[in-house]
């Protein structure tokens, strides 16, 4: 009988336990209410339990929580918040629509509640921009910018003016990820850095991930710009676009079958090229580009989208030199949602850079790039309100064409020569972890394990001691290798294979309700490298994988930051530190010869890297006047040592600075609604000169002063500053019309400073005497520009 009442005991007190934690999941996709676009990073909050979450990629959330009667609050900036009573005692799916605030976009209050989220949260180091903020932003020649936008803010930069790429925490512009809709960007420049590939009008949510970056990314050591298009407007048809000085935009939206599928269609392009003949100049110099995608609610738990994009850029000089380049990628995605809490994406991707010149005064045409085929399964498991889960898997297949040249007529005298193609294939398999340990303390954990298969091609070679450098003691000086012999693959073969773990893990300890500190470690891996002796990467850079004579970069990260928001979230700071280093980053050797070069490894070396400094976001959120102060204290440096003790490697085998050097990098970006018509805008730049290598000696052969150049990269370039402005006017709106415009007039380096691109030395013929000449891109520069929407 004891016994008996001990179970019934026993049993019933694991009922009540049971019945008291019993919990029912909330579920389901929030869109704009105007066009049925989904919104990425919506914040759901049920306030009187300091519990909530957001929104995925795709507009999909899942919330787990005990039984009972609930405030919902959901917010998201530029829209107005929902707040509603949820008696949660079942599963149920429940979608929302969020109203866009037309009364003030950007006025929008942001409840306590709700920005307590990002404080709670392990992620940091990444900054998000609006496609709205990036428009704002006064640019050169008046063309809205994604890539100038996000060098506004801390850790980020560019070696100089009309440079193409970025450069993040001291890093190269080859480590950057740049993934447009999932598809990898190899090139993200238009014009050689002019512009960026990106249209504005066609992005939807951009994320710069600078550190604790998640497993599901790789194959970059520096940082990911994850960038979304937006699906289309499956309500009803939608134009806008703009006409400015250089170059005009369209882009096109609406429904495929209403509230279930959905089509945009975006383009761009230059034109300046067309007055080119009025002033007797044969040069041309345009670009253009095409965004488009297709979506399709198949039904509730299952959507496809096709996207894609399409850019080139031609220059021509009379009928001497034709250059053509540019990106194109096609993805196909679907989501599918095999319950309330686990929500998968199957994405089938293409990718390819195209580089084609031609040289009419020479006789031949050169084409190179690169190509890649992608297939990627992600899940997100929703586990419970303590514990998510996203995991997957990811394989790249690559072809690299280093190179073709082909004569462009019989008397050219130019034999045709390919260069050897090359071949990999990149696969992962990966795990991440959001767990919330307690009330203030939440991690992130994950593990991604990455292979590396540098498969066969047609002929490698084969050195002594597979040494493809050796030091010429007595010259001080690294001469190429001769090989020995040469070796035929199987395109199946496997040269080389390498197996990688990169462990990832970032930490968020909430301080009080408005402040915490957060911690993060990265270990990630390169296998791919952009061969460039370059400051900044250029269309004719190419491409090669690791392999037998090249080894992949490796990077270990640590970085601490303290988070806070003062007065309800009126203002917010960030403060990041940083440390970072990398095995096998690729260095050149004195006089390297990059072009058409069938052996690189003859004219490489591996070094090692590090970069480590202070970073420093303030922001004001909201009112009239908003905008941030972002301000960096870093060091970039790099070490590259010979393979043996009597060779002296670069600069004696001494750290010295990379080109992406910048000890001080301060940029004030503000906005002022003057009143509902105009807005003012203005951005403030100020940074370390670049690191540049100067001749410290000469010469004299023959009557000519022939320079003797210093130590790599032991002097700089003056500093560079520079001030824009922009104001933004809207004409008043007629009633019973749906078309809107706006005005924005801007002026680049309001106070026409002469920045220093480069600095080149020579010799005067009519004085004799050496001097040194300044090349600046840009003074001033006024521009216009009209923008519309239907």
């Amino acid at each position: 009988m004891k016994y008996h009442l001990l179970w019934f005991l026993f049993l019933s007190f694991f009922v009540c336990k049971s019945i008291a934690q019993e919990k029912f999941t909330l579920s389901g996709i929030i869109t704009e209410e105007t066009s049925n676009e989904t919104l990425i990073g919506v914040n759901i909050i049920f306030p009187e339990i300091q519990s909530g979450t957001t929104t995925n990629e795709y507009g999909f959330y899942s919330i787990t929580l005990p039984k009972g009667i609930y405030t919902l609050t959901i917010s998201y900036l530029g829209y107005s918040t929902i707040s509603e009573t949820i008696n949660l005692n079942k599963d149920f799916t429940k979608n929302f629509s969020l109203e866009n605030s037309l009364e003030n976009l950007d006025a929008v209050v942001i409840t306590e509640d709700i920005e307590k989220l990002s404080i709670k949260k392990p992620q940091m180091s990444v900054n998000k921009l609006t496609s709205a903020t990036i428009k704002e932003i006064p640019v050169v020649l008046g063309e809205s910018d994604i890539v100038k936008a996000i060098t506004l803010l801390p850790g980020v930069t560019t070696v100089g003016e009309g440079a193409s790429g970025f450069n993040v925490r001291g890093g190269a512009a080859d480590q950057n990820l740049i993934l447009l809709d999932e598809a990898i960007i190899y090139n993200s420049s238009h014009l050689f850095g002019f512009f960026s590939v990106f249209n504005p009008d066609a992005i939807k949510d951009l994320r710069l991930y600078k550190g604790g970056i998640p497993a599901r990314y790789g194959g970059r050591v520096s940082s990911v710009l994850d960038i979304y298009q937006k699906e289309g407007n499956s309500k009803q048809f939608h134009m806008n676009g703009g006409i400015g000085a250089v170059s005009s935009r369209l882009l096109a939206e609406g429904p495929l079958k209403k509230d279930k599928g959905a089509f945009l269609l975006g383009g761009r392009s230059s034109y300046a090229h067309l007055f080119l003949p009025l002033f007797d100049i044969e040069n041309i110099a345009y670009f253009y580009d095409l965004n488009t995608k297709l979506s399709y609610k198949i039904n509730d738990r299952n959507n496809i989208y096709l996207s894609g994009y399409f850019g080139r850029d031609v220059f021509s000089i009379e009928d001497s030199f034709e250059n053509i380049y540019g990106n194109s990628v096609l993805n196909f995605r679907w989501n599918h949602l095999y319950s309330d809490k686990l929500f998968s994406n199957l994405s089938l991707i293409y990718s390819d850079y195209y580089y084609d010149l031609k040289l009419s005064f020479v006789g031949f045409e050169w084409v190179s790039g690169i190509r890649n085929f992608n297939f990627k399964y992600d899940f997100k498991h929703y586990l419970s309100n303590k514990l998510k889960l996203q995991y997957g898997l990811n394989s790249i297949y690559y072809k690299f064409n280093p190179g073709d040249i082909k004569p462009t007529s019989e008397t050219s005298g130019i034999n045709p020569f390919k260069l050897i193609d090359k071949y990999a294939f990149e696969n992962a398999l990966y795990i991440d972890a959001e767990h919330k340990l307690s009330d203030r303390l939440s991690v992130s954990y994950g593990l991604r394990l990455s292979s590396f298969l540098r498969l066969g091609q047609d002929e490698l070679n084969i050195y002594d001691n597979d040494q493809a450098l050796v030091f010429n003691e007595d010259l001080q000086i690294y001469e190429a290798a001769e090989p020995i012999d040469t070796e035929t693959f199987e395109r199946s073969d496997v040269i080389k294979n390498f197996l990688n773990f990169e462990p990832r893990f970032s930490m968020a300890l909430q301080l009080d309700t408005n402040s915490s500190l957060k911690a993060s470690y990265n270990k990630m891996y390169q296998y791919l490298h952009l061969l460039s002796n370059t400051n900044a990467p250029t269309p004719l850079d190419i491409w090669t994988p690791s392999g037998k004579y090249i080894k992949p970069q490796s990077l270990h990260q640590y970085a601490v930051g303290y988070f806070k928001n003062f007065k309800n979230n009126l203002y917010s700071l960030e403060i990041e530190s940083f440390y970072k280093t990398i095995d096998n980053r690729i260095d050149y050797i004195d006089g390297a010869d990059l072009i058409a070069n069938n052996a690189i490894e003859q004219v490489i070396l591996n070094g090692q890297a590090r970069a480590y400094g202070l970073e420093l976001l303030l922001r004001k959120n909201e009112g009239k006047f908003k905008g941030w102060l972002a301000y960096t204290l870093s060091k970039s440096e790099q070490q590259t040592k010979g393979p043996t003790t009597t060779e002296t490697g670069i600069n004696n085998g001494e750290w010295y600075r990379t080109p992406f050097d910048k000890t001080h990098d301060i940029s004030l970006t503000t906005s002022y609604n003057w009143n509902d018509r105009i807005k003012l805008n203005a951005n403030f730049l100020l940074q370390t000169g670049q690191p540049v290598t100067f001749p410290n000696s000469q010469y004299e052969y023959n009557g000519i002063n022939i320079p003797n150049f210093g130590l790599r990269n032991e002097n700089r370039l003056p500093s560079y500053n520079r001030l824009d402005v922009s104001v933004t006017y809207e004409p008043k709106q007629k009633k019973k019309k749906n078309w809107k415009s706006h005005w924005v007039l801007s002026i680049y380096n309001v106070y026409n400073r002469k920045n220093a691109a480069s600095i080149t030395f020579g010799q005067n013929f009519d004085t004799g005497l050496n001097e040194a000449t300044r090349l600046a891109l840009f003074g001033i520069v006024p521009s216009i520009s009209y923008n519309f929407k239907l």
